[in-house]
């Protein structure tokens, strides 16, 4: 349920509200791209986390030219998200770059457009659970070299650790578990259970001790993180075999970024999602479904 309704409705999809340009220097309406897609980091002090986020845009500016896209961090890097807010105008959808319905996602992302009254605003929600984040996950598993030892006749001593930076939410446990039965159906129904940085458990130590136990010799650990980090070095540093790289500029993240973004601005308007190969449709959206409800003057899908 939506509390207030926006100052100005979010135009369809691929509507061009102003026309070329827009208004305003620097505007989230500019151009014909729609409202200014926010992608919000997190943060890291790892120096490797923020040319990794900014190679991700960079594919999803590929993927949808014209689309005004932005990066705000909640912490550590910059810009600041705030700064990233200020200085746009009209219409922006934040897409967190996040995989559950944390604090982050609940709480802090709110307050962010409660204050930036300027904005009408939207947030998405975050990237999982969705058949795009496994697919994006089994491909970093591949790269990694660990579909070799899932060939037939070892499935049976093979497992992966699903991590995940952890949340006290139970919200967020689910979507995890979520996440972890969509990679299982990509890699044939190899098992694939979750274990956590901080905050949950169990441990990616203690996950990976039980599935030894289970007689797995073969154990990956696939981390559910956009960019290096604390946390995605310490669930690597776990594995006792194969470790994944994080999801990075992967380009199924690409395309769940943009759908994030479709799915919120239709959620909030009863706009139809667009078309092309961006959007993956109603159908394919994991069961996670979106609520609507306000802070402020934002709409949030979450």
């Amino acid at each position: 349920m939506t509390a207030s309704r926006s100052r100005t409705p979010l135009p369809p999809p691929g509507a061009a509200p102003y026309g070329p340009g827009g208004p305003g220097a620097d505007g989230g309406w500019q151009g014909r791209g729609g409202p200014a897609l926010v992608a919000v980091a997190h943060g890291s002090r790892d120096p490797r986390a923020l040319p990794a986020v900014r190679a991700l845009l960079a594919r999803v500016r590929a993927l949808r030219p014209g689309l005004p896209v932005r990066l705000g961090h909640l912490g550590l890097d910059r810009p600041p998200l705030a700064d990233t807010l200020a200085g746009l105008r009209g219409g922006a959808v934040l897409v967190p770059l996040l995989f559950g319905h944390g604090h982050h996602v609940t709480h802090d992302l709110p307050a962010a457009l409660a204050a930036a009254p300027h904005l009408d605003g939207r947030i998405a929600a975050p990237l999982g659970p969705h058949p795009l984040l496994a697919e994006a996950l089994h491909g970093r598993l591949t790269e990694a070299g660990f579909i070799r030892y899932a060939a037939p006749g070892r499935l049976a001593h093979t497992a992966v650790v699903l991590a995940a930076a952890g949340s006290r939410a139970p919200r967020s446990a689910a979507g995890t578990e979520a996440v972890a039965a969509l990679l299982s159906a990509r890699l044939g129904g190899l098992p694939v259970v979750p274990g956590y940085a901080s905050a949950a458990t169990p441990t990616v130590t203690a996950a990976v001790r039980a599935l030894a136990d289970r007689g797995h010799r073969r154990i990956a650990v696939a981390g559910c993180f956009t960019a290096p980090g604390r946390f995605a070095a310490r669930c690597a540093a776990d594995a006792p075999d194969t470790a994944a790289a994080p999801l990075g500029d992967h380009p199924a993240l690409a395309r769940l970024l943009l759908h994030r973004y479709d799915e919120a601005r239709a959620a909030g308007g009863g706009c139809p999602v667009a078309a092309g190969p961006s959007a993956t449709g109603r159908d394919a959206a994991g069961g996670d479904g979106s609520a609507r409800r306000s802070a402020g003057a934002a709409t949030v899908a979450v």
